[in-house]
Order: structure tokens, then C-alpha cells, then sequence
């Protein structure tokens, strides 16, 4: 098995410009996989591991969204700049660049599954097969889910939460303890965090005008734009044959998650036990074999 080649470049897009990375052969005969990161304001690098599918002789695609990591960055854009159409529109022109409109699959992870599952509602042809991973189907239900998980933190962290939404003082030492106590739980329990995470969140903290804007100040408090954002009505029109994973200790929680699975036709639906919000870093091994043997299905 050969070490897979990289390429990388940047997609023009208006006035912006989608940095992308290409592990492997796009025409290798195998349906090349295009990965979306999570956020809304989140990096590729998080889900770096996801070039070990390469190996297989798959191509993978990574890049960064518009306003984060390594692609132009509007920090000065209005609130309404950012929207989901914009990222859909991003996500085609990135396609038509690399050559593979025609015959693609996405995986996306939390905010990447909200995105690749409102790209497959419109059923393009070229989509062979999506893989949504530890993503809400709905804003509603997602808060629902963390602020159960949310409930079960030991008592002087929920205080210091309930005092940071009351005040709005999210950048106060205690709310931010107490946030990296749910994220140690329910968002990676791989500790200490490796690096290619850490990237990510440092990339947000430079950055976090896509965050702030469409999420919010923290994984569960959601009051951005996509706060009354839901695809639940939608999914039956999903055609692609439909991967759909989450972890036992997910942030994502099953009230969330569950529609993807019962009402997207056919799709499979895969909870990693070990694991939270990135079975991708926590059950690293399992998950590539899982996802690899969804992906060659689609042959």
C-alpha cells in the first residue's frame, strides 16, 4: 500500500478564495470522499484523520469554509454574509474546481452533516453517498440534548454556566472551566487533546466571527443564526445511500440525532461506544473501518 499523495490550492469563490487539500488519486477509479468540518467557524484539521482512508486508494478532499483556517476570512462581512446558502454555493464551486461534480460522496461532521444533508435534499446527481456524523437534524433538539448533558455536570460548573448566560460574561474564568469540562466529556474524551484539535480551536479563538455569528458563544448556547434551524421536514427527500454515526457520549445527543435515521430512506445509523463527538479521534481505527466499508458499498 503506497503513501498517498497531497496536493493543495485554493478554489476561487467571488471575491474569496476555499483553500482545499487532495490526499490521493481524484481519479483513481474510486468515488473521491469530500469532507466537511463542523462549526459553523471550525478548521479542517480536526478531522485530519480522515486522510487515513486514502490508504485505501480513495481519494479525500479536505478544506477550510469561508472565514476560517487557511481561506479568506471576512471578519468586516455583516451578519447576514453568512448564511447556509453561501456554504452551499462554496461546497458546489469547490466540486466543479476539482473536477468531480459528476461523482462525489461528503462525510460531514456536526455542522459538515448539517451542510452535506442540505446539499443532499436537493438531490444532485453527482452525490454517490453521504456520511452524516454526530450532527443535529435540528437547533431545537440539539440544545435540548446538550442542556440534559449540560444538567448532569457537577454543581459549581452549572452555576458558573447559568451565571454566564444571565450576565452574558462567556469569556469569565469560571464559565470558560466549566466549558472545557462539558467539551472533555461530550465533545472529545481523547485527553490530553491531540494536536490537529487543539489546531481547530485555536484557529476559532483567532477567528470567531462564523462562530459567534451563526452559533453562538459555546456548543450550547445557541442564539446565532441557526438558532431555529431545522432539516427534519426535508430528509425523506435525501436519495443518497446515507451513513449516519454518533457517539454514546455525544453532544449530539439520540433525541437529535434519530431523524437522520428514520427518515432519510435506507440510512444506517452507527453509535460508536467509546466515544463522543469525534469517534473520528477517540475510536480512530473503528471508525475508518466503518466508514471505508460504507464507502465501498457505493462502488
Amino acid at each position: 500500500m503506497t503513501d498517498p499523495t497531497h496536493r493543495e490550492g485554493y478554489a476561487p469563490f467571488g471575491d474569496c478564495q476555499t483553500w482545499y487539500r487532495v490526499t490521493g488519486d481524484l481519479h483513481s477509479g474510486k468515488v473521491p470522499l469530500v469532507a466537511l468540518h463542523g462549526g459553523p467557524g471550525c478548521t479542517h484539521d480536526y478531522i485530519d484523520s480522515l486522510t487515513d482512508l486514502a490508504a485505501t486508494g480513495r481519494a479525500v478532499v479536505h478544506y477550510d469554509q469561508i472565514g476560517n483556517g487557511r481561506s479568506t476570512h471576512r471578519p468586516e462581512a455583516p451578519a447576514g454574509f453568512w448564511t447556509v446558502d453561501l456554504f452551499l454555493a462554496e461546497l458546489d464551486a469547490l466540486l466543479a474546481h476539482l473536477g468531480i461534480a459528476g461523482r462525489y460522496a461528503l462525510l460531514g461532521q456536526s455542522w459538515g452533516g448539517m451542510l452535506g444533508a442540505e446539499h443532499a435534499v436537493r438531490q444532485p446527481k453527482g452525490l454517490h453517498g453521504l456520511v452524516i456524523a454526530n450532527s443535529p437534524s435540528s437547533m431545537a433538539t440539539w440544545v435540548e440534548g446538550c442542556n440534559a448533558l449540560r444538567r448532569d455536570l457537577p454543581a459549581e460548573a452549572a452555576r458558573a454556566l447559568d451565571a454566564g448566560d444571565a450576565t452574558g460574561d462567556y469569556r469569565n474564568p469560571a464559565y470558560l472551566d466549566a466549558s472545557r469540562l462539558f467539551y472533555e466529556r461530550h465533545v472529545c474524551r481523547a485527553l490530553p487533546w491531540p494536536d490537529e484539535v487543539t489546531r481547530t480551536f485555536d484557529w476559532i479563538d483567532r477567528d470567531p466571527t462564523v462562530y459567534h455569528t451563526m452559533n453562538g458563544p459555546s456548543e450550547f448556547r445557541v442564539i446565532g443564526s441557526l438558532r431555529d434551524w431545522s432539516v427534519v421536514d426535508r430528509l425523506p427527500q435525501v436519495q443518497a445511500p446515507t451513513l449516519v454515526i454518533s457517539g454514546r457520549h455525544d453532544e449530539a445527543q439520540p433525541i437529535t440525532v434519530r431523524p437522520f435515521a428514520e427518515r432519510i430512506p435506507g440510512a444506517e445509523w452507527v453509535i460508536f461506544e467509546n466515544s463522543s463527538h469525534m469517534p473520528h479521534v477517540e475510536e480512530r481505527a473503528l471508525y475508518m473501518q466503518t466508514v471505508a466499508r460504507f464507502l465501498d458499498r457505493l462502488e
